[in-house]
């Protein structure tokens, strides 16, 4: 029994563990047809989510990319970037620490970064 739930226990480590996150060139980036909806989510989010989620949703060293699998809306639906942008998250994917709440963003604002995130998401083959 111990042994089935070691073998279960690294399976989930090596599935999200930032060690084994697929490498992203960022050079390779495949955009979405820009709508005047999804450019309005790009300001959003260049102004409240790119200085640590990186240019495009790259990722940069103090926040990681929205270009990975573990990001997928089955994984961590629209709710979940909602809340996170709302309420801050503990650390538990990646190794960059605490993500706190953001300020002076409203629900419009968090709606359209959604939106744009998504999109870019989609462009890039991850749904």
């Amino acid at each position: 029994m111990k042994t089935r739930i070691a073998i279960c226990f690294v399976i989930v480590a090596a599935t999200f563990s930032p060690l084994h996150a697929e490498v992203l060139d960022k050079s390779a980036v495949i955009f979405p047809k820009m709508t005047p909806m999804l450019n309005v989510g790009k300001l959003n989010y260049d102004t409240k989510c790119a200085k640590c989620h990186g240019k495009n949703i790259v990722g940069t060293d103090k926040g990681p990319t929205f270009l990975h699998r573990v990001y997928h809306p089955g994984h961590h639906g629209d709710g979940a970037f909602f809340t996170v942008v709302k309420r801050g998250s503990r650390a538990h994917h990646w190794p960059f620490g605490n993500m706190p709440a953001v300020d002076g963003v409203t629900d419009e604002q968090i709606k359209s970064i959604i939106l744009y995130v998504r999109a870019m998401q989609q462009a890039n083959g991850l749904f």
